[in-house]
């Protein structure tokens, strides 16, 4: 059987420090195979090393070979003609891979255009084909930025997977989408493994279950095990990845519940909200009231509005019929947003660090809550001295979350903040934003796709339905 991807004795290294382990594997057509592992495990950085895409000053050494080529061996303009139409990778953070001025259904046709040479009718005629498929078939007139997160990664995948490319490398396709998108876009990687090759990095345990084939766990840039994937999660021989299969909401206790019975204080209070995207209306004479160190959770399904309340009730959207009522005397800044997508809270022409110290600065805070902060959200303070680009989805997003304590807010919309997380990061991260809500009475609204993260750590929930 031809090989379609090979690597040998494939590592990472920065320096005089090796972050990925040598790691060997074949792909042939018809073959699955799915890395598993928590953040920081090295899983991205090895599919940037297939693509060449590794930023400086990390280096690959070892051989990676895509449809028998030695890609050593080829010019640069030689290695990307193989992009697209041999190889094709979706990567972990939609925004990366979308043209901000390109409307959605094009992005898409272009793709089915340069890559396939559909004529333009054609090309159109297959973008609405896909996006309909995964429930974008009314977006194709949206630009990226009019897209939710779940919404812009169904797109992203659309993108990578129009050119026909043999191989697909897949890093993280599945975070923040509902259920539903979540196990189609599996059935997606999982035909499309039967028809070509399909790498896919995951920290989701049931996406690695769905799409079957080969398992590889990764911790700490070490190969942990491997194996078929049904006997692998059925009965795994390492602790870690037992652990990982237990750190899935489903099996997480209740972390807390609020005492209804104890008077609190209002912080925030909606009355008559209603709110309307694209003729659609997504809620409305929506009233809602939350109450100090209350978690309230938002459940629904992608694009029925859920990052949409929050903004309105931060006063970062403006609802179309309605009123928001704040607490009296409560600076701004202690109303606060983690942000599905933690690229859309940093600066990226800045250093971590100097992004921290203005905060610091700019409302006098103590910097010496930093590291204690960093090291309860499991964070080296070593990240700092790194740009945004330069750590993993998993790691920005709980720096936002350090930044954000760093505050001491009354009032935290939370928009899906572990959807980029392992699960057993995302465990400890709910465990912290709940310990937040009951020692510093903190309201926490808590968007999720997974209902059960939201029964676990939620005192009452909020169901938006699919918009009218």
């Amino acid at each position: 059987m031809t090989a379609l991807l090979q690597l040998e004795n494939l590592s990472i290294v920065a320096g005089d420090s090796v972050l990925v382990e040598p790691i060997s594997l074949t792909l042939a057509k018809g073959q699955r195979l799915t890395i598993l592992g928590e953040t920081g495990a090295g899983k991205s950085l090895l599919i940037q090393a297939i693509m060449g895409l590794l930023p400086p000053p990390l280096r690959r050494q070892g051989t990676v070979r895509i449809v028998g080529q030695d890609i050593d061996t080829l010019s640069r303009k030689d290695q990307q003609r193989l992009w697209g139409h041999h190889i094709s990778m979706l990567p972990q953070e939609p925004w990366y891979s979308l043209d901000p001025l390109m409307r959605s259904q094009q992005q898409v046709a272009e793709v089915y255009e340069c890559v396939q040479q559909e004529r333009p009718d054609q090309a159109n005629v297959k973008a609405q084909r896909d996006l309909v498929g995964v429930g974008l078939g009314e977006a194709g007139h949206r630009l990226p930025g009019q897209l939710s997160g779940g919404m812009a990664q169904r797109l992203a995948f659309c993108a990578a997977t129009a050119g026909g490319a043999e191989i697909v490398l897949a890093d993280e396709p599945t975070k923040g989408l509902d259920i539903s998108r979540r196990d189609y876009i599996a059935a997606l990687l999982r035909q499309k493994g039967e028809d070509g090759a399909v790498l896919t990095i995951t920290h989701d345990v049931e996406v690695a279950r769905q799409i079957g084939g080969t398992i590889m766990v990764m911790r700490n840039g070490r190969l942990v095990e491997q194996g078929n994937a049904e006997s692998l999660l059925g009965a795994p021989s390492a602790g870690y990845t037992q652990e990982l299969i237990n750190a899935a909401p489903e099996s997480w206790p209740s972390v807390r519940r609020h005492q209804p019975n104890v008077s609190r204080a209002t912080v925030l209070e909606a009355q008559g909200l209603e709110k309307t995207r694209g003729g659609k209306t997504l809620f409305k004479e929506l009233d809602l009231v939350i109450n100090q160190g209350e978690i309230v959770g938002i459940t629904g399904d992608s694009g029925c509005g859920k990052s949409s309340l929050g903004d309105i009730l931060l006063g970062l959207l403006p609802a179309d019929k309605g009123r928001v009522v704040r607490a009296p005397g409560v600076a701004p800044y202690k109303y606060l947003k983690l942000y599905q997508d933690p690229l859309a809270a940093f600066a990226s022409a800045a250093s971590l660090k100097q992004l921290f110290d203005d905060v610091i600065r700019l409302h006098g805070l103590d910097a010496r809550k930093v590291p204690p902060l960093l090291e309860q959200l499991r964070l080296s303070p070593a990240l700092l001295d790194r740009a945004v680009h330069e750590v993993s989805g998993g790691e920005l997003q709980r720096l936002a979350i350090a930044r954000a304590l760093l505050l001491e807010p009354v009032f935290l919309f939370a928009d899906e903040p572990v959807s980029r997380l392992d699960p057993i990061t995302a465990r400890e991260v709910a465990l912290l934003l709940t310990q937040v809500a009951t020692e510093h009475n903190c309201a926490v609204l808590l968007v999720s796709h997974d209902p059960y993260l939201v029964e676990k750590t939620c005192d009452r929930t909020l169901a938006l339905g699919a918009p009218e």
